[in-house]
């Protein structure tokens, strides 16, 4: 069965007497009926804790009229409607563009061209090159095209002009390499009497638009500098007309001369001709991108804006689906903080909607904060890696299994991509936004790249500790990464210890700021996952809601950006691993990323650090001579799917003690790409023995400590024999401790 009910928040994350608003699309329009639901469990697995929730009262509880909502997927510029705009008649456009899929359908460049009516002016790619399109009021048409072909990922020069006096209009095709070709110019009288750019819609680049903004013929691909002139002008001109400033004797007919180097952190466009005819960016197009001019000589949009004028539009891209909103649901004074969803009911689909209800605002309502791994859902949101190729089964060691939401998405493109993903001209996707439904973030969510028939992976996975912590009676508030990224250390402050999810891998520089003096400062850290702090992304400065990651030359990585493209546009900060920034996990926490593997988990054995009088409190009511997590929910252990290691080359402190390392990971279980230096066929679990994780712990000079427990499915392992086992007994060794307010004290060199 397919979805036919999707719903998303406008946030994540509110406080008592916030509001949450919510968005539903009722594919089939129909009723459907409404609830607050408390979660505990969202894990379907009947391995594992099992799935729980209960209803809350709440105001929004009953029945919803259904509608259908749709979402307008493709990136454009647009600059509103000017007189100056609807009333040319001759006209000069020129723009550098590297088209990504010149072959597909007719894709826009720049131009004010109303679809319906077929009137206008633009410049577009159709038929696989270069056209100019002319339509006067009558709904007479002039397409004329190049003759010749555009090359993928190429750059060229296209320009056309139209002489309202003579009918003359010419259209000029040439690439940057004469290697791909020479120049293509075509001149003819043209059938349309004159163009109408009185047709109601504004000037656009990379779509034309129809109702509601909706984009069409979405271009696949960068766009530089785009002009426009009020006149058709000759060869100089329009060569100086291409140029980075507008040059003085062209200054009167020149209406836009747009420098996408500049503002490269925003979402507008700016015309640096006397028109300043601004424009805004629809769906978050990649900015800070290589232009035509790009030399090699810097890496860096923020040291060298001027060869940094491109946009990279994609017809996939998507920032906000922009749907009306259904309800609102206003936290109530003392519901408790913990993670809530609006559970929506359609005969007998379900769709539950996550959002986190946070303490009070400024206070805490319990000793331990949940620290929520929004980041990492957002990255993973809508992934479909998976889905289109056959390697997966091979690189994942079992048979792949899909359920209703893959395959919603697999025909839905329109929901967004996520990280591990690449856009439909194979760029990767380096920007993913919240404002959209998230289906693999949903209760009962089984990932089938997970484990042999299906395991819970991010969302799901870390209610195993929500599920624990309550199973323990263990008191916590939650909070989420973006509310980390926004509050900063005074977010941590008011708790004593902190506790993460199974996978908080992405991190943005105020996040790792705050938790890094946190610790330092005396704070008590749980890290109770593996690859953590791995890629450093950024959030955007004004719009909600949406991170950027760019990846680099290392690491794990579906895609790998273009050389010169590794410095995100959102914040001018260089991306990729953090190892890469000077800031190892290990440094952070003890551990870092060293090995990943989707087979089977593993166990742990215990060190001979675990004999250490430190971890006096760590190991009580625990045999040493047992086994560690030789159980759990995914994988059949404690130690799997990714994996944690200590690292003192790359900072894992001094008096770290390794109180316990996985063992007998299979040959499915590969280290990660930094970690080899060398082509070598020793890469895996049964041939390298630094294919591990490590359990550790170390104190802090400020009285703190962090615990480490290097690996994803060490969650998956706490409720095993009604949580009566020793992963579970060493976690809450652990979290009673560091709520106890006794300083730890480090040891003596």
């Amino acid at each position: 069965m397919t979805r036919r009910l999707v719903a998303y928040p406008d946030t994540l994350s509110a406080h008592p007497g916030e509001r949450i608003k919510f968005m539903v699309n009722a594919l089939g329009g129909g009723d459907y009926r409404a609830d607050i639901v408390r979660l505990r469990c969202g894990d379907l697995n009947p391995k594992g804790a099992g799935f729980k929730e209960t209803v809350v009262d709440s105001s929004i509880a009953g029945t919803y009229k259904g509608r259908r909502q749709e979402i307008k997927a493709g990136s454009c510029a647009i600059v509103d409607d000017d007189v100056r705009l609807s009333g040319l008649s001759s006209f000069t456009l020129t723009a550098y563009i590297w088209p990504t899929t010149p072959d597909r359908d007719r894709q826009a460049i720049i131009g004010k061209w109303c679809d319906i009516q077929r009137r206008g002016f633009a410049l577009a790619i159709d038929e696989g090159e270069a056209t100019l399109l002319l339509g006067d009021e009558k709904g007479q048409v002039d397409r004329i095209g190049s003759g010749t072909a555009l090359h993928a990922r190429q750059w060229y020069f296209i320009a056309a002009t139209f002489d309202a006096e003579t009918g003359i209009a010419r259209l000029i095709q040439r690439p940057l390499d004469p290697i791909v070709g020479g120049p293509i110019e075509v001149a003819r009288l043209a059938a349309a009497g004159h163009i109408d750019g009185d047709n109601g819609v504004p000037l656009s680049m990379a779509a034309f638009l129809a109702k509601g903004l909706r984009p069409i013929a979405r271009y696949n691909g960068k766009i530089d500098r785009p002009r426009l002139a009020s006149a058709a002008l000759d060869d100089a001109a329009i060569e100086a007309l291409a140029g980075a400033t507008v040059p003085a004797a062209l200054r009167d007919v020149v209406f836009g001369a747009w420098d996408f180097g500049r503002d490269i952190k925003t979402d507008r466009i700016s015309d640096r001709s006397d028109a300043r005819l601004d424009g805004t960016l629809l769906n978050l197009p990649a900015r800070g991108m290589k232009g035509h001019n790009w030399d090699g000589s810097s890496m860096s949009w923020v040291a060298t804006p001027e060869q940094y004028g491109a946009i990279h539009f994609h017809e996939d891209d998507i920032y906000d689906a922009g749907w009306e909103v259904d309800f609102e649901f206003e936290i109530p004074a003392g519901l408790k903080s913990g993670i809530y969803c609006a559970r929506l009911q359609q005969g007998e689909e379900i769709e539950r909607v996550p959002f986190f209800v946070r303490a009070p605002k400024g206070k805490a309502t319990a000793d331990t904060l949940f620290l929520v791994p929004t980041c990492s859902y957002m990255a993973y949101a809508n992934e479909t890696s998976t889905l289109p190729s056959g390697g997966g089964e091979h690189t994942m060691g079992h048979v792949i299994s899909y359920g209703a939401e893959d395959l919603f998405l697999w025909t839905h493109p329109e929901y967004g991509l996520s990280f591990y993903d690449t856009h439909i001209d194979g760029s990767g996707v380096c920007y993913s936004s919240r404002l959209r439904p998230i289906l693999n973030m949903r209760p009962g969510h089984m990932t089938g790249w997970i484990c042999a028939g299906g395991a819970p992976w991010q969302f799901n996975a870390d209610t195993h500790i929500t599920d624990w912590l309550e199973a323990k009676g263990i008191e916590y508030d939650v909070a989420t990464d973006e509310d980390l990224h926004n509050e900063g250390i005074a977010l941590l402050q008011r708790y004593k210890s902190v506790v993460t999810g199974s996978h908080p891998e992405y991190w943005s520089t105020p996040m790792h700021d705050a938790l890094g003096a946190w610790i330092r400062d005396g704070g008590r850290f749980a890290y109770l996952g593996a690859n953590g702090f791995y890629w450093r992304i950024g959030f955007h400065e004004t719009l909600p809601g949406v991170i950027e990651l760019r990846r680099s030359e290392d690491g794990v990585r579906d895609w790998e950006a273009d050389s010169g493209e590794y410095y995100m546009s959102f914040t001018g900060e260089y991306g990729g691993l953090w190892r890469r920034n000077g800031r190892p996990p290990q440094s952070l926490v003890g551990v870092g990323f060293v090995a990943q593997g989707f087979d089977v988990s593993s166990y742990f054995e215990f060190q001979p650090d675990a004999a250490d009088a430190r971890a006096g409190f760590i190991m009580q009511g625990i045999d040493p001579k047992e086994r560690l997590g030789d159980f759990g929910s995914i994988g059949g252990g404690a130690a799997g799917l990714e994996l944690d290691w200590v690292d003192t080359k790359l900072g894992t402190p001094w008096h770290t003690l390794r109180i316990a390392s996985s063992l007998m990971h299979s040959n499915a279980v590969m280290l990660v790409p930094e970690e080899i230096y060398s082509a070598t066929p020793a890469m895996s679990g049964r041939d390298n023995a630094n294919v591990r994780a490590d359990v550790t712990f170390f104190e802090t000079p400020g009285g703190g400590a962090v615990f480490s427990t290097g690996s994803i499915s060490w969650a998956s392992a706490l409720a095993h024999n009604n949580y009566d086992n020793n992963v579970s007994r060493m976690t809450e060794n652990v979290l009673r401790r560091f709520v106890d307010p006794k300083p730890f004290r480090m040891p003596a060199e």
